[in-house]
């Protein structure tokens, strides 16, 4: 569980990379970038077409490597998100090589929309895979729903309300730090960050693959 943690952490992080600077898009949260998109065709200003639809495809192709990541490693989760992360690492310092040395306007803003875009679709194909409740790694409107409606309020038991309340804050913790290291150091900073969380979880999750 703590690993999922890690990667709702590059959630929050990543899509502040994306939407921050990569022209109002976002990489990791799909029904955010519906949405966008929507705005866009109705020619409001600020929104790029282009990017969405870019990000929604990269996405869907993370999604179909993640697909058969989990048919060879399936049986394990701790050695699925290893090899996930592994691959992960490579993408997001990929991403900010190519921001440090050529910025991320116009086409190369497309490039590094896409690698990221495939990187979260392969991240959330894994989370999938799988399984703990309450932790998808990106999405949390149904985590925040579900702390209301299993609330004392509502006349419930509070289900898994600390894990909950966790993954909303640890989501808010990505975007700030993501946005503070876009605005003090840059893109590429904010990217290698991300990649060295991605090595702790792979580190992690392979010790636990072994010890399993």
């Amino acid at each position: 569980m703590p690993l999922l943690f890690g990667l709702t952490l590059i959630s929050g992080l990543v899509d502040a990379v994306s939407f921050l600077k990569l022209g109002h898009v976002f990489v990791a949260n799909m029904t955010g970038n519906v949405v966008l998109l929507g705005f866009a065709f109705a020619g409001a200003k600020g929104f790029s077409i282009s990017g969405s639809l870019i990000a929604i495809a990269a996405f869907m192709s993370g999604g179909i490597i993640g697909g058969r990541l989990n048919r060879r490693h399936g049986e394990s989760g701790a050695h699925l998100l290893s090899a996930t992360t592994i691959v992960k690492i490579f993408l997001m310092l990929g991403a900010a090589a190519i921001a440090w040395f050529w910025g991320s306007s116009g086409s190369i803003g497309y490039a590094i929309t896409a690698i990221l875009g495939v990187s979260m679709g392969l991240q959330n194909a894994a989370a999938r895979s799988v399984g703990v409740p309450d932790i998808t790694t990106t999405v949390l409107t149904q985590i925040i729903v579900g702390i209301a409606m299993d609330s004392s309020l509502a006349g419930g038991t509070n289900v898994r309300w600390r894990r909950r309340v966790f993954s909303v804050v640890i989501m808010f913790a990505g975007a700030l730090i993501g946005a503070w290291l876009i605005f003090k150091l840059g893109i590429a900073a904010a990217l290698v960050a991300a990649a060295a969380v991605l090595s702790i979880v792979s580190v992690w999750a392979w010790r636990l693959g072994r010890a399993a």
